[in-house]
Order: C-alpha cells, then sequence, then structure tokens
C-alpha cells in the first residue's frame, strides 16, 4: 500500500462546565471537518469510504476519552483516532473545576500507487 497524505485539517473544541474530555474531543474534530468542504475522493475518482482518516486528539486526560463514541462523527472513510496528553485545562476562579480544550489535527490519506 502506498498510503498517501493528501489533506490536513485541524480544529479546537471544548467542554464548558462538564469537564467532559469527550464533547470537547468531538467538537474539535466537528470544527476540523465541518468548516471545510472536502472534495478530495471526487478528485482522485475514489469513492468516499476508501478515504484512511488519521485523527489525533490532544486533552489533559487522555484516558478519559471515549474513541469508540469519535468514530461514529466521521460519515465515511476508515478512521483510526489517538489521543495523546495535550490540550487544555482552564482552572476557573469562581468555582471548583476547570474547562477542558481539546486539539484535533485530521489527516485524510489515499492508499496511491506510485506512477
Amino acid at each position: 500500500m502506498a498510503k498517501t497524505r493528501v489533506l490536513v485539517e485541524f480544529g479546537m473544541g471544548t467542554s464548558l462546565r462538564r469537564e467532559d474530555y469527550t464533547q470537547a474531543a468531538d467538537r474539535a474534530i466537528r470544527d476540523a471537518l465541518w468548516h471545510n468542504s472536502v472534495n478530495i475522493a471526487e478528485l482522485f475518482d475514489f469513492p468516499k469510504e476508501a478515504m484512511i482518516i488519521d485523527a489525533e486528539i490532544g486533552v489533559q486526560q487522555p484516558d478519559k476519552v471515549d474513541v469508540a463514541a469519535l468514530k461514529k462523527i466521521f460519515p465515511y472513510g476508515t478512521p483510526t483516532i489517538t489521543v495523546r496528553k495535550g490540550g487544555l485545562n482552564v482552572d476557573k476562579h469562581h468555582t471548583d473545576g476547570c474547562t477542558v480544550i481539546a486539539n484535533a489535527a485530521i489527516v485524510v490519506s489515499f492508499d496511491l500507487e506510485a506512477v
């Protein structure tokens, strides 16, 4: 397989009140995806299901992210999601807890043969 990267998108999402790391990651992925119209499959005359999607999510507590729930966001393609330490927790000064900020990097590739 000649996995060839054709597109990279970035997003940011938050969980303002519930400290929900999956929700923040969900919003980061949607931020990256829904601000763009990805027509790259049509450009190569591939079905959208042929998209190989690698998503990296950065949050302060990676073990609190439900990866299976995040995979359901992608309308097509084969997503692989990696969650690592990153993002940011912002302490609330008027009460206990924090706001969770997640970052997402989404890479779209296709199996292209070298010409």
